[in-house]
């Protein structure tokens, strides 16, 4: 399918039913841990990317699956915002199933009214806040030219006022840039500015874009929850597994590892079957060139090299 993928398993959201509407890494930033790799088209400029009867057509077809599905999720490949007609999409998208809808956005354009009124259908909105200060803004996030880090934090900030649904604040932590007393600081003011319903911290568990973007230690992280605020909370990896009835393992697969980097126990848990089995599927597109490994930290990570949407 272009635009839905999964579900899949996500730390926060469940059983996760993709949407991904932009396409390969169209982003406003060329963040350094990013497990998709470098940003190939970096812009502020929204415009129309995903086609509307054949999203919902796809959304159609897998609902009929009877999954679990308890989000649907704009996230993907690039940042979901950056489509103009996102607003629409979600309202076509709860015409269509009483699913709640979710927004995974790094949060750059929320200061923009019409970002603002495009998700307010959202039930859940994810924005992500690395950093508070230009400096780390720029060597973690590397925006685009025209971003400024204190007005995305007003955007966010004055999004929370109008939005009545939930807003879950993300950071990713990475060693040696903003785990810093002083970049700490500003992001609890920052924190304690917007007011979200919850607070998410991350550090790099998957391959980063750049090799020296590098994961904080569980203790290190225990230690940034307990500064920052007592709402925090670490996300750890989902393990848990799920059962699905995948006709097309070796296409879902390629399709997963097409929008992020998976371990043999990643892609098991997504489809429910062994781990054997996975890893047998694995040496197949190994040998055939449809997927790699790299491994980061003690883990293997499989991606699929194929050319990404084009939109």
């Amino acid at each position: 399918m272009k635009y839905i993928y999964g579900p899949v398993p996500s730390r926060r959201l469940g059983s996760s039913l993709g949407v991904d509407l932009v396409p390969f890494k169209v982003c406003t930033l060329d963040c350094i841990y990013c497990q998709l790799g470098r940003t190939t088209r970096k812009t502020i400029k929204r415009e129309p990317h995903a086609g509307k009867d054949a999203l919902i057509a796809e959304l159609k077809k897998v609902l009929t699956r009877r999954h679990r599905i308890d989000f649907i999720t704009f996230s993907g490949s690039g940042e979901p915002t950056l489509d103009s007609e996102i607003g629409l999409l979600i309202k076509e998208v709860k015409k269509n199933t009483s699913i709640p809808v979710a927004v995974l956005t790094n949060g750059t354009l929320l200061y923009r009214e019409d970002v603002q009124k495009d998700l307010m259908e959202a039930q859940v909105v994810i924005p992500s806040l690395d950093a508070a200060s230009r400096e780390m803004f720029q060597k973690i996030n590397r925006p685009h030219r025209s971003l400024n880090i204190q007005s995305i934090i007003n955007g966010i900030k004055k999004f929370r006022q109008y939005y009545t649904g939930q807003i879950w604040l993300e950071i990713m932590f990475i060693k040696n840039f903003n785990d810093s007393p002083d970049e700490l600081s500003r992001i609890k003011k920052a924190i304690s500015e917007i007011q979200s319903d919850k607070v998410h911290l991350n550090t790099v568990v998957r391959p980063p874009s750049e090799i020296y973007a590098e994961q904080l230690s569980s203790n290190e992280m225990e230690a940034v929850k307990k500064f920052l605020d007592k709402r925090c909370e670490v996300i750890a990896e989902s393990q848990k597994k799920r059962s699905r009835e995948v006709q097309d393992v070796e296409g879902s697969i390629i399709e997963m590892t097409k929008r992020r980097p998976l371990t043999v126990t990643d892609i098991a848990n997504v489809l429910g079957i062994s781990e054997a089995n996975a890893e047998s599927i694995i040496r197949r597109l190994k040998a055939d060139g449809t997927v790699t490994e790299k491994r980061y930290g003690n883990r293997q990570y499989y991606i699929s090299p194929g050319k990404r949407k084009a939109g």
